[in-house]
């Protein structure tokens, strides 16, 4: 069983050195299920439902835990969680299961996740789609609010956030999101094996502290921009999202359609604004 927040692992490995294998020690990424449960009331009677299961490093679970319901629309308000816990029984991984506790009179849908999952699955097929089951979820486009970035401020957020990856440095095999002010002050940063848990542990952090939506907000990523991290930066309402690497085609379609500012490829000496240029200021 592993404990709240333990993000590395020792694992004896063979190396080899001027032709030779030689034995040592490495640190690596623990990665490891966690099962996201919502306590809700029914018709007067308390009921608990599974409603999803994620790889990811553990840390930061509680976050996690909230900005994935938030983003799924499974949440809306903080004031909606009475409580999140791990699973307060003798099961060997309690640790790999949270329970997000709702409030009394809190309208909550079990069935809400699959039929997400169901109407998203057709993104292979028809990305339009895809988009469509956005906008039923009833994401809106990210309104104009006057955010103008300057270019070097943005040219610097990769460095900016590579400095605060930790567990990076030790492993080198971890992901990170980090959300930004506008004039490019670090306010939180996560680190997780899987992108989109990233995204989720700084989106939960501010879900649970009140301050959603983050109108004023630059995420920065450190790898490269799916559908699923577009669409969780436009449900915590984010306008402006700064990757290391490259975006897919449906994140392309789903910034412009949401007014959303995309950057790709971000370095020091540059960029590639694929969506929501008049954001930038040269």
């Amino acid at each position: 069983m592993i404990s709240p927040g333990k993000g590395l692992s020792r694992v004896k490995i063979s190396r080899l050195a001027d032709g030779r294998l030689v034995d040592r020690k490495d640190v690596v990424t623990v990665e490891e299920p966690l099962e996201i449960r919502v306590e809700f009331t029914r018709n007067g009677v308390r009921e608990t439902s599974a409603v999803s299961v994620t790889m990811r490093t553990p840390g930061n679970d509680f976050e996690l835990a909230a900005g994935f319901l938030y983003g799924e629309g499974l949440l809306r308000a903080r004031e909606d969680v009475a409580e999140i816990s791990y699973c307060q029984s003798d099961e060997p991984q309690m640790y790999n299961i949270v329970v997000v506790k709702l409030r009394p009179g809190t309208l909550f849908d079990p069935g809400a996740l699959s039929r997400n999952f169901y109407m998203s699955s057709s993104c292979g097929v028809c990305g339009k789609a895809s988009l469509e089951a956005v906008e039923v979820r009833g994401c809106e486009q990210i309104p104009d609010e006057g955010l103008n970035v300057n270019q070097a401020i943005l040219s610097g957020l990769p460095d900016k956030l590579r400095t605060q990856q930790d567990l990076f440095d030790r492993t080198g095999g971890i992901h990170a999101a980090g959300r930004f002010d506008e004039v490019g002050e670090l306010v939180s940063v996560r680190e997780d094996v899987g992108r989109h848990n990233a995204v989720d542990k700084v989106v939960g952090k501010a879900f649970l502290a009140g301050e959603l939506p983050l109108g004023r907000t630059v995420l920065a990523v450190s790898g490269r921009t799916s559908f699923e991290i577009m669409q969780k930066a436009l449900a915590a309402g984010i306008p402006l999202v700064v990757a290391v690497g490259a975006p897919s085609s449906l994140a392309v379609d789903l910034a412009r359609r949401f007014n959303m500012s995309l950057l790709g490829f971000t370095r020091s000496d540059g960029f590639n604004v694929y969506a929501g240029a008049e954001r930038i200021a040269t």
